[in-house]
Order: C-alpha cells, then sequence, then structure tokens
C-alpha cells in the first residue's frame, strides 16, 4: 500500500564503604523480634574473631566475590526460603550477621507504625564530625543509618510521615492529621500537587473510601512493608541488603543469558544449572504453508488472540478468514467496494473490523460471517481500528481530518471524535489507559483514552506507516519510511532502540512483537523479504526470504505459538513460516499446490 495520498493504497558494584563507621562491640544473639528473618545481625560485621576459621585468619574470597557480601547475601536468601535454623547455623559459623540491632529496630519501628522512633533510628539526633558513631549501648546511630549516595533525605522523611497521616486518617483522628499535613510534610517543600492531594483526602467520610481515593491497602494492609521497601532503596546496601537480593541476582543472570540468546524463543524460565542457549532449528524459519485465496496485493492480516484463527485483507476487496489448524478458509467476507486496508480482531475474538478504501468500517459476528455494523461517517479511507480491553468500545481511524478518530459503541453510537490531522495507524495498550495513533504529518499523539485527553504528541523525521504497543504496555513500536523502526517508552516519548535493515520508502510496510514474551521484533520490507531482530539487543536475527516479488506488507506472529508466524505480499499469497516440522524434500509440495492442507496430513 502506498504511501502517496494520490492511489487508491493510502499514505500512512564495587564493595559499599563504611565511611568511617566505628562499630561497638556486637555478640551473637539469636532470633530477634524486630527482624522478620528471624535474625540479628553486626551490620556487616564479623561477630568473631575466627570468621569461620578455626586458625583465626580470614578466608580468601569467594571466586573473587567479597566473602562477606555472599555470606550476608546466603543468609537472607536461607531465612526468604523459611530455612531460618540453617540461616542462625550460617551466621554462627560465618560470623557474619545479616543485620545491626538499629537497622532491626528501624525495620521493627516502621512495621509497627512507631514513626518518630523510626525517624530517630534512620537520621539519627547528635550531629558527630568525622563519621558515623555509635550512640550508647543500644548501638544507635548518632547520626542514623548510612544512606546510599543520592539518597533524598526530605522524600525519606515525606514517605515516612504520608503514611503516618494516612493511619491517621483511617483512624478518624482528623485533628492529628490535619497537624502533620501542616506541620510536618508542608514544611518538606515537595510537588505541591500532591500535598494538595492529601490534603483532599481529609473529606473522605469513612476508612474504606479513604483507601479506594488512596489507592491504599490501610495499616493493616502492606502499605508498611511496601514503605519499607521503598526506604530501603535509600539506605546503604551495606547496612540494609536490599529485599530478595539473590533473587534479584539470579533474575538478572536469567535475563542476561536471554538478552545473549539469539534465538530465546520460550516462556519458560532458564535452568541455572547449564549456561542457556536457544538451538535455531526451533525457531521459525521456515514456510510451512503457502495460502493464495486472494487474487490481488493482501495488505494486512492478524491472527486472532487465541492464536485459532487469521484473518487476511486484501486490495481485491476482501477479508478471508482462516482456521489455523487446517488453513482451510472459514469465511470470505465480500461487501466492501475497494481494497480492504486493516482488519482487527475484538477481545474474544468473536468480532472482526474490517476497514476500507471505500470509506467504511464494517463490524462482523465470527460465528455467522455475517455484517452486524457499517460504520460510515468518515469521508476518506478508514486506515484503522482499535479496540478497548472491554470489548465494548473501538475506535476507528481515517484520512479524513475533519474526522480523524471516532470512539464507537457496539451499536454505531459515536461516544467521541477528534479531528485535524489524517490517521494512518492507531492502537490501544493491553491496560486499557492509552490511545495511540500516528499521522501522515509524521505525528504520533498519545491520548488518555478514559479522560479522551491528548497527553502529548512527539514529530519524527519521516513518514510513520504503522504502530504497535507491547502487551506491558509500556513501549511503542513505529515503522518508519526511512528503513527504520524504533521501540519508544511510551511514557517518557524516548526512544529506547533501533531497528535496521528492512527497506522501506514509498509504501506502507507493517512490524510487530513477536515470540515468546515478545522477545522478537518482526517486520516486513520492500525487498520481498521479511526481517527479525533480537528485541533486546537489536541484532538482526534473520533475514528470510519472504514471497516472490514485491513488497512483503503485514506480519503477524501467532499469541499463542511462539513458534508461528504469517506474512502477507504483493504476490496474492499468505506465507505461513513455522520451524521444521516436516523433512526438507516435503517443502517443495507446500510450494506446488498443496496450499491448504494440515501439516499433518504433509507429514502422513
Amino acid at each position: 500500500m502506498r504511501l502517496d495520498n494520490e492511489s487508491s493504497r493510502s499514505s500512512s558494584s564495587s564493595r559499599a564503604q563504611s565511611h568511617g563507621t566505628r562499630f561497638s562491640p556486637q555478640s551473637k544473639s539469636a532470633l530477634s523480634n524486630g527482624n522478620p528473618y528471624g535474625l540479628s545481625a553486626a551490620n556487616g560485621l564479623s561477630t568473631s574473631q575466627s570468621n569461620g576459621t578455626a586458625s583465626g585468619k580470614p578466608r580468601p574470597t569467594y571466586f573473587g566475590h567479597d566473602r562477606e557480601e555472599v555470606a550476608r547475601i546466603l543468609i537472607q536468601s536461607l531465612a526468604d526460603l523459611g530455612y531460618n535454623g540453617a540461616a542462625a547455623a550460617l551466621t554462627q559459623e560465618s560470623g557474619y550477621e545479616l543485620e545491626s540491632p538499629s537497622v532491626a529496630a528501624f525495620r521493627n519501628a516502621v512495621l509497627s507504625g512507631e514513626w518518630a522512633e523510626a525517624e530517630s533510628l534512620l537520621f539519627g539526633n547528635v550531629p558527630i564530625d568525622g563519621g558515623v558513631e555509635f550512640d550508647g549501648a543500644d548501638g544507635s546511630y548518632a547520626r542514623g543509618l548510612v544512606l546510599a549516595e543520592g539518597a533524598d533525605k526530605n522524600e525519606m522523611l515525606f514517605c515516612l510521615r504520608q503514611q503516618k497521616f494516612l493511619e491517621l486518617l483511617e483512624e478518624r483522628d482528623l485533628g492529628s492529621a490535619l497537624m502533620v499535613l501542616r506541620q510536618e510534610l508542608t514544611p518538606l517543600n515537595r510537588d505541591i500537587s500532591k500535598l494538595h492531594a492529601l490534603s483532599s483526602l481529609i473529606m473522605c467520610q469513612s476508612a474504606e473510601d479513604l483507601k479506594e481515593q488512596a489507592s491504599w491497602d490501610g495499616a493493616a494492609g502492606a502499605s508498611r512493608h511496601i514503605l519499607l521497601s521503598e526506604l530501603s532503596k535509600s539506605i546503604s546496601p551495606s547496612v540494609m541488603i536490599p529485599e530478595h537480593r539473590l533473587a534479584v541476582l539470579l533474575n538478572q543472570v536469567k535475563q542476561h543469558q536471554i538478552s545473549n540468546c539469539l534465538y530465546h524463543n520460550t516462556a519458560s524460565s532458564p535452568s541455572l544449572y547449564s549456561d542457556h542457549s536457544c538451538d535455531r532449528s526451533q525457531f521459525p524459519l521456515r514456510t510451512t504453508a503457502e495460502l493464495q485465496q486472494h487474487t490481488d496485493e493482501v495488505w494486512f492480516l492478524e491472527f486472532s488472540h487465541d492464536g485459532t484463527k487469521l484473518a487476511t485483507a486484501s486490495k481485491d476487496r476482501t477479508v478471508v478468514v482462516y482456521d489455523t489448524r487446517s488453513w482451510e478458509p472459514i469465511h470470505v467476507l465480500c461487501e466492501h467496494t475497494d481494497p480492504v486496508a486493516y482488519v482487527a480482531w475484538s477481545p474474544d475474538d468473536s468480532k472482526l473490523i474490517t476497514c476500507s478504501h471505500d470509506r467504511k468500517a464494517r463490524l462482523w459476528d465470527m460465528s455467522t460471517g455475517t455484517c452486524s455494523l457499517t460504520i460510515n461517517h468518515h469521508n476518506e479511507p478508514v486506515t484503522t481500528a482499535s479496540w478497548a480491553p472491554d470489548g465494548q468500545v473501538f475506535v476507528t481511524g481515517s484520512l479524513d481530518s475533519q474526522l480523524s478518530l471516532c470512539v464507537w459503541d457496539l451499536s454505531g453510537n459515536r461516544l467521541h471524535a477528534w479531528s485535524g490531522y489524517r490517521v494512518q495507524d492507531s492502537a490501544i495498550s493491553l491496560d486499557g489507559t492509552k490511545l495511540v495513533t500516528i499521522s501522515t504529518e509524521k505525528k504520533i499523539y498519545v491520548y488518555d483514552l478514559e479522560k479522551r485527553e491528548e497527553l502529548y504528541n512527539l514529530a519524527l523525521k519521516a513518514e510513520l506507516t504503522c504502530v504497535n504497543i507491547s502487551r506491558d504496555s509500556r513501549y511503542l513500536l513505529v515503522n518508519m519510511s526511512d528503513h527504520e523502526i524504533q521501540l519508544i517508552d511510551i511514557e517518557t516519548a524516548e526512544t529506547v532502540r533501533r531497528y535496521l535493515g528492512q527497506q522501506q520508502g514509498r509504501f506502507v510496510i507493517r512490524s510487530g512483537f513477536g515470540g515468546a514474551s515478545e522477545n522478537f521484533i518482526i517486520s516486513g520490507s520492500e525487498d520481498s523479504r521479511v526481517y527479525i531482530w533480537n528485541r533486546e539487543s537489536g541484532t538482526l536475527v534473520e533475514t528470510l526470504e519472504g514471497h516472490a516479488s514485491g513488497c512483503v506488507n503485514s506480519v503477524s506472529w501467532n499469541p499463542t505459538d511462539p513458534c508461528l508466524f504469517a506474512s502477507a505480499g504483493d504476490d496474492k499469497k499468505v506465507r505461513i513460516w513455522s520451524k521444521a516440522l516436516i523433512p526438507p524434500s516435503s517443502w517443495g509440495a507446500v510450494r506446488n499446490g498443496h496450499k491448504h492442507r494440515s501439516l499433518d496430513d504433509l507429514v502422513a
């Protein structure tokens, strides 16, 4: 489909330091009520002179890693796993303890709602020059706990006092809450809008109303634990190890291995027993079916959400819906009078929207293959449609600048409209919060779907042909006419990664996320090929000879089968790609006439 508007094909770590800390003598202790791990600790100190050895000489590092750090992380992890006896034994044998009494007391103060005590333990009371010292036999710091580099003390105080404020409101002690707001929160000079939001909560009529308005689960919920977790991020890890540290490290190891595996295409987590690598032979690199129902260029295709159907749209004015088990047509939709450029499955796959150059969008019942609604309010070709996650509302976009975008219900009632630009493509985030469109004027528009408000627009250097949103609703994927695809953070509008190699300049070429956990980016190209990149690294993984001639216009990866995707081309064909389930000698049969047979038949 051409980009030009004249054609019917419309446009488109180093170890943490103690900072001069001098510690008072510590003795080993058993279980501590202030520590959820059931352990006491000495801020990473050795509590025995032998440090776990009979000779008293310190052992060497653990394969180059700091021995103290490893031991303390293991103690924490054993406690996380519920092996408190083993954690206590490791504490005794290694001579290292998880946390100092002051850290344990701080933890207990937060979890029990002793806010004055928590502030005193965190920041201390008596300033002493030349480092941090213990202030008395209780082991508390005169200047508080050692904070992480760059920690914002006022922000930490704000978080503590905000929790205090909310709990007083929950108890319906409005006078004390108001005093905290005026005398403790306001002087910290934080975000004025946040203060206004907090002050509005005083008007809540009940504790339940407060929880709903503040999106907060109360003192008896998880809020104190969440607060402690957030505060711990600003405390030096040499004092307070971040929560579940070993699990985080292991996850980072796995993610590193996944990002270095070009063909990682499984949702299962890699084993920790060995280095991870996926075999190329398990990647969808072969054409295993070729569908030739259309009589002209195929411009768009999309799998249903359950992966059981594939809808293809063509210049021949038809839409074909295939059964993905047999690749036989289920429906052939023929009511459009001009080329069909786009289709969109409803969230439950019971309905399909088709968008055409005849200036109409049609809503089809997939149980019968009949048209149940026609949208004919646009005065230019309808280029795109998107469904809200509830399946009760959908959006159509058009090259009609007087009626660019419309929000409809299932009865065809127009709920909202935007105008002022020509829409090339659109997408709604899976969380239902964002509507994103691209225009023929090289701009991306991001809207708050619920409020129907524009959040921002972003001008790019080249014409845009398609937009997709990742399943986690965090990223946009945009095709550009200068042979580039960009991954953009939807919140910051920053470009995260670029994917290069495919050819695109004159026509509408579409890309998408694909594979297990959306680990890949896939795109068509004007050189008749399919391009696949590793999403994380941006590395071009494969270039596949896709179609006989012309453009590969559109690609779609099956959402339930990571080893299956489809491509649509100017050669009037739809190709189905999978891993090599059939011997190479049988591939020719797919190309030479057995176009709608199942893979089981081919194997047989």
